[in-house]
C-alpha cells in the first residue's frame, strides 16, 4: 500500500506554491494589478458607468463556479478511473502469480512467466507517459522476446502475446490442462481490459470546448469584478480580487492535471511507484530476497 505523509500547515503551503502558483501568478498578478489601477481611478473620477452592482457579478460567479464544478469533476472522474484500473492491474498481477506458484512449485518453470507480468507494467506505464516501451521491458525479457518485440507498436500487447503463447506451450506438454488454460487466459484477457481502459482514457480528452469556454469567462468575471467592487471595498479590492481569481484559475489548473492522470505533473498517478509495488511482490512470489525498496515521496511528491 502505498501512503504520501502528511504534510504540516507550513508545508502545505510549500506545496501549494510549488505547484499551482507558479502555473497561475501571472494571472492573479495581472488581475491584482488592474485591481489597483481601478481603485486609483474611481478615487479621482466615479466609475459609475461599470458599477453593475454585486447583485449582478454575485449571479455570475454563481454560474461559473457550477460551470468549473462540472468541468473538475469530470476530470477528476477520469483521475478516479485511472486510479482503480491500476488498483485492478495489480489485484490480477498477484492472482497471476500465486496460482502460478500453486501450479508450479519449481521456481524455474514459472519465473519467465512473472517475468513477463512484470515486464508488462513498466511497459504499460511508459506507454501511457510517451516513454520508450521497449527500453522500459527489456530488463524483463530474454534476447529472443526482445527481438520480437522490436517490430512491435504496442509492447505492452506484444508482452501479453508472449505471455499468452507462453500458456499454449504449456498446455501443449501436459503441463497444464485445458481448464487451467482458460482461467489462466482470462486473468491475461482482464490484463488486457485494463490496458484498454487506460488507453481510452489516455487518447478520449475532455472536450477542448469546456476548457475554452471556462478559461474565457473566469478571465471576462475576474477582469470586470474590481468595477463593482472598488467604489464598496476601496482598498481591499485587490486582495478580494486577487484571491477570487487564485480560486477560479487554481481549479481551472487543477482540472488541467487530473484530466490526463497518467503524466508526471504533481496531482498525477505514481504509476513508477505502482510499478514498484507490482515488481517487488512478484518477485517475492519466486523467493527473491535482494528486493528493490518501495518508491517514497521526495518534496512529497510520489511518482
Amino acid at each position: 500500500m502505498i501512503v504520501r505523509p502528511r504534510p504540516r500547515a507550513y508545508q502545505l503551503l510549500f506545496i501549494l506554491r510549488g505547484s499551482v502558483v507558479r502555473h497561475i501568478a501571472w494571472k492573479v498578478l495581472a488581475v491584482a494589478l488592474l485591481s489597483c489601477l481601478v481603485v486609483w481611478w474611481s478615487h479621482g473620477e466615479p466609475i459609475e458607468f461599470l458599477n453593475a452592482g454585486l447583485g449582478t457579478f454575485s449571479i455570475l460567479g454563481l454560474a461559473l463556479s457550477v460551470f468549473l464544478g462540472f468541468r473538475n469533476n469530470a476530470c477528476y472522474d477520469r483521475w478516479w478511473e485511472a486510479r482503480k484500473h491500476w488498483g485492478d492491474l495489480i489485484v490480477h498481477s498477484r492472482n497471476l502469480a500465486r496460482e502460478l506458484a500453486a501450479l508450479f512449485p519449481n521456481v524455474a518453470q514459472r519465473e519467465g512467466l512473472v517475468s513477463l507480468l512484470i515486464g508488462f507494467s513498466h511497459a504499460l506505464a511508459a506507454r501511457l507517459r510517451d516513454q520508450d516501451e521497449a527500453q522500459a521491458v527489456s530488463k524483463w525479457l530474454n534476447e529472443s522476446d526482445k527481438t520480437s518485440i522490436q517490430v512491435s507498436r504496442n509492447v505492452p500487447n506484444a508482452v501479453l502475446q508472449l505471455f499468452d503463447a507462453r500458456l499454449v506451450g504449456l498446455y501443449r506438454q501436459g503441463l497444464i490442462s485445458d481448464i487451467v488454460y482458460q482461467i489462466l487466459s482470462q486473468k491475461v484477457s482482464a490484463l488486457a481490459a485494463v490496458q484498454g481502459a487506460c488507453e481510452r482514457i489516455k487518447t478520449t480528452p475532455t472536450p477542448f470546448a469546456y476548457s475554452l469556454l471556462l478559461r474565457r469567462t473566469a478571465w471576462l468575471f475576474c477582469l470586470l469584478l474590481p468595477f463593482s467592487l472598488a467604489p464598496s471595498l476601496n482598498f481591499l479590492t485587490p486582495l478580494i480580487v486577487a484571491t477570487i481569481a487564485y480560486t477560479f484559475f487554481g481549479l481551472d489548473y487543477l482540472g488541467d492535471e487530473l484530466e490526463e492522470p497518467f503524466g508526471l505533473l504533481d496531482n498525477d498517478l505514481p504509476l513508477n511507484a505502482l510499478v514498484r509495488v507490482i515488481e517487488v511482490d512478484l518477485l517475492e512470489s519466486l523467493n527473491k530476497r535482494d528486493l528493490p525498496p518501495n518508491l517514497t515521496p521526495v518534496n512529497y511528491l510520489l511518482q
